[in-house]
């Protein structure tokens, strides 16, 4: 496994790949030692730093997902979201085929091991709510008024 650390608006990034794929990404308290760092780290913090830019609002990177059958197709449907905009947990529900499965969607986006990559900061309480996000709901509101704002821009 690569390590690899880097500065963003929302805090020290720690970036983890498993065999070129871009495995994990978590906001940390302190930089740590880059270990064995490969290609793949060296394109997603070009690409994250793009994304905070504004000038990038797809990412192109070859990830490896784990978790369950569930688990990751809530990601295929969260990476599905377009920029600058959101789904609530229901509208994911239903893009699985599990209609009532809402309160697990929320579970599986909390098991998110590559947010802002996989934007589950996109997916919202039915009636426009912030909940609950892995790196807190300042963040979330931060990284979605982010997309918003460069959306408009370029739009």
């Amino acid at each position: 496994m690569s390590i690899k650390y880097i500065e963003t608006p929302i805090g020290i990034v720690e970036l983890k790949s498993n065999q070129n794929n871009l495995a994990g990404l978590s906001v940390v308290n302190q930089k740590g030692i880059d270990i064995d760092i490969e290609p793949v780290l060296l394109e997603a913090e070009k690409q994250i730093h793009e994304y905070f830019a504004g000038t990038r609002k797809k990412f192109e990177l070859d990830l490896y997902l784990s978790g369950t059958e569930f688990q990751l197709k809530v990601f295929q449907a969260v990476l599905k979201i377009p920029y600058g905009m959101s789904a609530s947990y229901s509208d994911i529900s239903n893009a699985i085929g599990n209609p009532k499965s809402m309160r697990a969607v929320g579970m599986a986006n909390h098991k998110n091991p590559l947010p802002i990559i996989i934007p589950c900061h996109r997916v919202i309480g039915k009636n426009g709510s912030l909940t609950g996000y892995v790196f807190g709901v300042d963040v979330k509101k931060y990284v979605l008024d982010l997309e918003k704002s460069f959306d408009s821009v370029s739009s």
